[in-house]
C-alpha cells in the first residue's frame, strides 16, 4: 500500500484522535528511519524517549525473535523467568526493593496511585486519599491519570474524573506545603515535565518535596516514564537531586521499543498490596520482559546514561549557539538527551520543516521543540540537526 493509499484507506477505518504528518516508514537502522522509497529520516523523536537503543538493535531482535518462537503470553498465573530477571535487574540499580509490571506508563502510574492509596488506607485509614499532582502536569489519558494531569485540553470531555486530587504549581515548594493536609497520601512530580515543555524540577523543590514526605508520611511518586533508564545522563532522573521516592513509575524506554511499563517500590510500600489488589493480563509477559532484559542489560552493560550525558551537553551546547544566534529562540532546558528549545514561535511549522530536510523532531506545549533522540545518537548527527536547525531559523528571520 503507497502512502497515498494509505492515508486515504486510514481516514475512512482509524478514529481521528491523531494528527499524523504525511509520512510512512517501512524500517530503521540506528538512529535512521526510512521510507518504502528509502527516503533517510533522522530521528530525534525515538518514539517520543521509547526507542533508546535505535532501531534494529541486534540484541533487541534477537531477544524477541527467539521468545516469540517458544511462548509469547502464559498470564500471571505463572513463574515468568525474564519477569524475574527483569525485575532483578531493576532492583539492583536503583532505589526499589518489588517491581510490578504493566503495559504502558499510563497503566504504570494507575498502578502507582492505586498502591499509594492502598499502603495509606492500610496505614492510616480510609481518610488520607488525596494526590497532589504539579501545575503542567502529564500522567497518561486514562481517567485515573488524566485526573492528575494538568490540562484542560486532555480533559475536556471525560468529566467527571476520578476525585481526591489537588494540583500546586511546579517548582513551588512553599505552595506545596501549603496544600498538603491530614487527607493527603502522595505526591506526585515528574522530574522533568515532558508534555509540559521539557521543564525540570529544581534541586531545591524535589529535595523539600521529599522532606515533606518523610515529615509527614507522605509517599512521593516519581513519575519517569520519559525520564527513566539513562534518558537524563543517569541511570534514572532522581539521581540528579540526591534523593529517592518511594514509588517510581518506568516505561517507554523499558522494552526497547516492545510495549512494557513498571511500578518500582521500596519494600515496606510494595506490601500494601496482596494477591488479588491489582493486575494486569498482559503485564510482564514473556515477550515484553525478554525484550526488557535485553534493552535494560544493553544499557547497564554499555552505560549509556553516560554517553546519553555527554551527547546531551554537546547537543545543549549547539542549541545555546543557536538561541545567542537568532532571536526566535529563548532558552534551552532540560537534562542528558532530554532536552527542549524554547521559541517565541509556535514550533509546528519548524517541524514541518524539518521533515522537508530528513530531520525528524517533534513540539511540545506549542512552542518547545522536545529533543530525545536514541541515546547511541552521535555527535556527526546532532550536526546534522544543528544544521538543519540553523538553516530554518535562517529562513525565518
Amino acid at each position: 500500500m503507497d502512502l497515498d493509499k494509505m492515508i486515504q484507506v486510514g481516514e475512512q477505518v482509524l478514529m481521528k484522535n491523531y494528527g499524523r504528518a504525511p509520512l510512512s516508514f517501512d524500517s530503521g537502522q540506528g538512529c535512521t528511519l526510512y521510507t518504502k522509497k528509502g527516503e533517510a529520516y533522522l530521528d530525534f523523536v525515538a518514539g517520543i524517549a521509547v526507542n533508546s537503543l535505535g532501531y534494529n538493535h541486534p540484541r533487541v531482535i534477537k531477544a524477541i525473535q527467539e521468545q516469540a518462537a517458544k511462548v509469547i503470553h502464559v498470564s500471571n498465573l505463572f513463574w515468568i523467568e525474564d519477569q524475574v530477571k527483569l525485575a532483578q535487574l531493576l532492583v539492583e540499580n536503583s532505589f526499589g526493593d518489588k517491581v510490578f509490571f504493566c503495559n504502558s506508563g499510563a497503566e504504570a502510574n494507575e498502578g502507582a496511585m492505586k498502591l499509594a492509596r492502598k499502603y495509606a488506607y492500610k496505614k492510616y485509614g480510609a481518610e488520607r486519599h488525596e494526590i497532589i499532582a504539579m501545575k503542567g502536569s502529564f500522567h497518561g489519558r486514562t481517567m485515573g491519570t488524566l485526573a492528575v494531569t494538568d490540562s484542560a485540553k486532555y480533559q475536556e470531555g471525560y468529566g467527571p474524573l476520578p476525585g481526591g486530587m489537588k494540583f500546586v504549581p511546579y517548582n513551588d515548594l512553599e505552595a506545596l506545603e501549603k496544600a498538603i493536609t491530614p487527607a493527603t497520601c502522595a505526591i506526585m512530580i515528574e522530574p522533568i515535565q515532558g508534555e509540559g515543555g521539557v521543564t525540570p524540577a529544581t534541586k531545591e523543590f524535589l529535595q523539600g518535596a521529599k522532606a515533606l514526605c518523610d515529615e509527614q508520611g507522605i509517599l512521593l511518586i516519581l513519575d519517569e516514564i520519559q525520564t527513566g533508564v539513562g534518558r537524563t545522563g543517569k541511570r534514572f532522573a532522581y539521581e540528579h537531586y540526591g534523593i529517592e521516592p518511594h514509588i517510581m513509575t518506568l516505561a517507554k524506554a523499558l522494552g526497547g521499543g516492545f510495549p512494557i511499563g513498571a511500578v518500582v517500590a521500596t519494600e515496606d510500600v510494595a506490601a500494601a498490596w496482596q494477591p488479588g489488589d491489582h493486575g494486569t493480563t498482559f503485564g510482564g509477559n514473556p515477550l515484553a520482559c525478554a525484550a526488557g532484559v535485553a534493552s535494560l542489560e544493553t544499557i547497564l552493560q554499555e552505560k549509556l546514561w553516560e554517553h546519553s550525558e555527554k551527547m546531551g551537553a554537546y547537543l545543549k551546547e549547539g542549541l545555546r549557539a543557536l538561541a545567542v544566534k537568532y532571536e526566535i529562540v529563548k532558552a534551552v532546558r532540560g537534562l542528558g538527551l532530554m532536552l527542549g528549545l524554547v521559541l517565541e514561535v509556535p514550533g509546528a511549522p519548524i517541524v514541518e520543516k524539518a521533515y522537508q530536510k530528513g530531520l525528524v523532531i517533534n513540539c511540545t506545549a506549542q512552542k518547545v521543540l522536545r529533543f530525545v533522540p536514541p541515546l547511541i545518537i552521535s555527535e556527526e548527527e546532532i550536526d546534522t540537526l544543528l544544521t538543519g536547525l540553523e538553516e530554518i531559523f535562517k529562513d525565518m528571520e
